[in-house]
Order: structure tokens, then sequence, then C-alpha cells
């Protein structure tokens, strides 16, 4: 925390509305190390009347804003202001209150809130502090509890020096449970337990640098697994007031031993965290237990192909798309093609009546039913109930059928245009009639779709690929990943003063085989290979050489990322 850059801030405002209110008044200081280095304040022409009531509480008048710039000439100076040191760390007091005050602003003018750290004294005064030990947690109360100077008195600028004594004060009370960084202190919910607290020296003697980290029980059992680009600083963090997690201070009164894990890179502590979660299971670890449990819409490869919802990629042949967290997001998917593709929705295939016996235009007296390989005989129940999404009686060819399952095909594998066009065009027409549960249903749906069939086509795209090699600039140099049928085969980095090209030999050849995988499966588990697809993404990569190709179609699902956000509301289009 030494070295961080905080700017303490303050806002006056014209009420408690972010988007119906406006600043009034902004003051801000930087601090570093301790020390005040700079400060900035101004008021601010709201462009709205002051209410009556905020002029008695700030001292602020119509008439001493009139003068002042706008909204529109202070954002850029307040956002310089912050800018003016890399890696700025926002202070305040109550800070929801002034950052949404802030973004509001930024919206209204089209510029983009560049989303500092932010740190919230009031939030870390109620972690802090005993219960009683001051009356409340007001600014005004804080101040003088901490003998700060400066007293507030709602004007920005005093307000701020406020907050910059209340804040030195709230860090020293935390320098004895071991919070020294940033992270941690951001983190900060409660104090450390005196588990955690007589288990901090399990930290000590691991390296500075990136790499996973194992804890371990009595008996050597592992009990949760993560990564962190520094090993000693995160270790650390767990038996520090930065650990507010109820399962990880339980699990931290088990712990007794850390094993570090060394890694040339970020991403391999990410896939290497990944596999080791994914092969022993530990029970504090809550994500990527599990990845056989994934689920899968696959269209099966038979002669009248159905959807279903699968565990795992066959080698068939069969269209999958996926994979999907749970069954329901699955199942969700699967209505979504099956709403413009009229496809067999029984769970068993009826044999043509030529098959069973008889010819076309007569009845057999027995039809014959295949279902998992198994055949008895008897009448289709599930087509004289009516639930297929299309005649299973035999009426519809292979040939006429086919064109329906191709189209389907399409859409999980290549373009997903009729199913994205069928379902805005719906929920178009519901929204228009205002049934808008109805809308959203079809709107989960299509999202489901979308994500599955984006993460199909990536997955395909990239495990397709038997050797590729890529290189990304780092500060220790520049970081090479190998990676064969979507799994990270080798990673090392490349330092200042070696032969590149005796480095890349040496890579390629003590890179791990990796047999392609099933079907259109990658080599690996599907979260690593997401993780190399992202590492590939990123501009800052460099490709070195590559075996075959690696394409992704021009209309895919990728075309339709923006809508796989309107369940979370993140997209405009909401």
């Amino acid at each position: 925390m030494a070295a961080a850059s905080f700017v303490v801030l303050d806002l006056e405002t014209t009420g408690t509305s972010a988007s119906g209110s406006r600043i009034t008044e902004v003051g801000a200081v930087r601090v570093r190390g301790g020390e005040v280095v700079d400060e900035f304040t101004t008021l601010v022409d709201p462009g709205t009347p002051i209410p009556a009531n905020i002029t008695l509480l700030t001292g602020i008048t119509q008439s001493m804003v009139a003068a002042a710039p706008p909204m529109e000439e202070v954002l850029p100076r307040l956002l310089a202001f912050l800018d003016a040191e890399p890696g700025t760390v926002l202070v305040a007091h109550n800070a929801p209150f002034d950052t949404g005050f802030l973004k509001a602003a930024c919206e209204r003018h089209g510029t983009e809130w560049p989303g500092y750290p932010v740190v919230d004294t009031l939030r870390l005064a109620r972690a802090v502090l005993a219960r009683g030990e001051t009356r409340n947690h007001r600014l005004a109360t804080l101040a003088a509890y901490f003998g700060v100077p400066t007293a507030p008195n709602h004007r920005a600028l005093e307000d701020a020096r406020a907050t910059v004594g209340v804040l030195h004060g709230l860090v020293e009370r935390l320098r004895p449970m071991g919070v020294s960084s940033v992270e941690e202190l951001r983190a900060v919910a409660k104090p450390p337990t005196k588990a955690q607290r007589s288990r901090r020296h399990l930290a000590e003697g691991l390296p500075e640098e990136p790499g996973v980290y194992v804890f371990t029980d009595a008996r050597g059992a592992s009990l949760y697994v993560g990564k962190s680009k520094n090993l000693r600083r995160r270790v650390r963090s767990y038996f520090t007031a930065a650990e507010s997690r109820q399962r990880i201070r339980e699990m931290a009164g088990l712990v007794e031993g850390v094993t570090p894990i060394v890694c040339s890179s970020e991403l391999e502590a990410s896939v290497r965290e990944l596999r080791i979660i994914a092969e022993r299971k530990p029970p504090y670890n809550r994500r990527s237990r599990n990845p056989e449990r994934a689920s899968w819409v696959r269209l099966t490869a038979d002669a009248y192909p159905r959807l279903s919802v699968v565990r795992s990629v066959g080698g068939d042949g069969a269209a999958h798309i996926g994979p999907y967290a749970s069954p329901r997001e699955a199942e969700q998917a699967r209505e979504a093609l099956l709403q413009v593709f009229p496809l067999r929705q029984c769970a068993h295939t009826f044999r043509p009546r030529e098959a069973a016996g008889g010819s076309r235009g007569e009845t057999p007296a027995a039809p014959e039913v295949v279902s998992s390989g198994a055949r008895w005989t008897g009448p289709c129940v599930v087509a004289q109930l009516g639930r297929c999404g299309a005649p299973c009686d035999g009426s519809e060819s292979a040939a006429e059928y086919a064109v329906h399952a191709e189209a389907a095909r399409t859409a999980m594998t290549g373009d997903p245009a009729a199913v994205v066009d069928a379902h805005t065009a719906r929920i178009g027409e519901l929204a228009a009639a205002l049934r808008y549960e109805e809308a959203a249903h079809l709107r989960d749906r299509l999202t489901a779709f979308l994500r599955g069939a984006r993460r199909a086509q990536r997955l395909a795209a990239i495990a397709a690929v038997p050797h590729l090699v890529a290189s990304r600039r780092t500060d220790a140099g520049w970081e090479t990943c190998v990676v064969r049928h979507g799994r990270l085969a080798a990673s090392a980095v490349l330092r200042p003063g070696t032969d590149p090209a005796a480095f890349l030999s040496s890579l390629v050849a003590t890179a791990e085989y990796v047999p392609a995988g099933r079907g259109p499966g990658p080599g690996a588990l599907p979260g690593e290979t997401e993780l190399v697809l992202d590492w590939l993404a990123d501009p800052a990569t460099r490709l070195v050489e590559i075996d075959g190709e690696w394409t992704c179609p021009l209309r895919s699902a990728e075309a339709h990322t923006g809508m796989t956000h309107w369940a979370h509301g993140r997209a405009p289009a909401q």
C-alpha cells in the first residue's frame, strides 16, 4: 500500500439520486505513502435549481454555482486528475454514492467510466471497529475518533481531507492483522479468526511468482486449490482480515500445509489450477470440481436425427452445442431449436413400415420400436400422444426429414440465423402485445442456444488444430505456449539474451503429445481450452507457427455475441 496512489474523493450534490440529481462540487486529494501530493476542487453548475435544504446543509447557493463550469467541462479535468498516476485507487466514504454519481455523469456525457478499484472507508470502519467503539460510522464521528485535524463540513474538499485522515487511521488498525496490499484492503470484511492468525507462518518462504497453491490438511489431503500472480501474497491473504468468505475461514482452521507450484505464466497457472481441481475435487472449491457433469445438446446421427441432452461428446459425427453448466440451460437450448425445426421429440424411433413387415399404406399389427439399441414390439405410445415435433409414423421419408435435420445441424455448427431470426421476430411480437413474460422466456431460450453454439464452434475450431505456437510479450520476456488440439502442451518464457530458435525448438520438442479429442471436443477439459482461447484472443498475442487451419465461420454464433448478455441485462438490446 505504501507505493499505491490513492485519490480520496468527495462530491456535493443537489440530492441523493444519481439519475435525478446533479453534482454541485467536487473535491479530491491524492495521497501516496501517507503524504498528500496533490489536490483538486471546483464548484459545478448543476444546470438545475439547488433545493433549499441542500443549501442549508452544504452552504452552496445558486449564486455560487452560477459562474461555475458545467459538468461536461469538469468531468474531463477530474478524470485527468484521477489518471495522472498509473494504478489510481479511488477512496470515498460511502463510495457507492460518489461512484454512482460519477458513472451517471459519464453516461450522460458519452464518456466511458474507467472502472478504478475502489476502497470504501464506511465499509472498512464497519468491519474494523468493534461494536460500541464509536456511536456510529459517520464521517464526522470517525474523524473525531481518529483525531483528524480537518473537521468535515459538507464541503467537498474539506470532507475529502477528513476522509484521508480516516483512511490512515483504519489502515493503521489493519496493519497488525496482516493487511499490507491494496487487494487485501479492498477485501476486508471483518477481523481474522484466531485460527487464521495462527497459520500466517504458512505463507513465509513461498515464492513471489505466479503459480498454483494447494492447501492440505493433517493427512495431506487437498482442501482448496487456487492460483495467483504472487503466491506468497495470495496465500498470506487467507490468514488476514482480507479473507471474508465463511467457508474459507472455516477451511483456514484445518490447513496444516501449503504446496506451491510455480508456473512460467498466468495462463499455465490457470490451466494447472483447473486440472488439479478436476482431478482432486477439493471440498472447499466450488468452481470446476465436476466438469464431467456438463451437459451438451446433441443432434443424433441416425436416419431420423433427434435432439437430446447428453453428458459427453461422441465420435460418430453428430452435431453438438455446449457444454452447459446445467441440464436446465441445455434443455432451454434444445427447446430453442425445436421451436424452429420440426424434429422428432420422442425418446425412441419408429421403424419404417417396410422394416416391420408391411408395405407403405398398410398398418402392421405390431410395429417395431427401437430405443437405445434394444428392440421390442408394441404401439408407439409417444407418437399416439402427439408429443413428437415431426411425424414418426413413417409418413415422412428419411430424405424429407433430412432437410430439417440438416438445417438444424447448420444452425448448431455454422450459421444460427434461422434460430435468431425466428426468435427475435416472435419476441418482438410478444413485446408489442405486452406479453413480456413469454417474450422473456423465448429470450432465455435464444440466449442459451447462442451461448452453447458459440462455445461449441470455438472449441471445435481449435480442437481441429494439431499444433500451434503463440507468444505474448510480458515484463519478464516473451510468454510462449504450445497448444495441441486445444490443450496447453507446454509453456515457457523466452527471456532477453536467449536464442529464440533454440528456445522454440526445445519447447516444441518437449511439449506434451496430445491426441485428437472425440468428435468436435478438444483434447482437454472445455474450461481449459476456453482459457487458452482467451489468451490467444488477446491483441498482444502473436502467432508463431501452426499446423492445419484455425478458422471461424463469418456467419457463426460469434457474430451474435451481444445477444448472449440479454438475460443478465448487460447489453444495450435489453
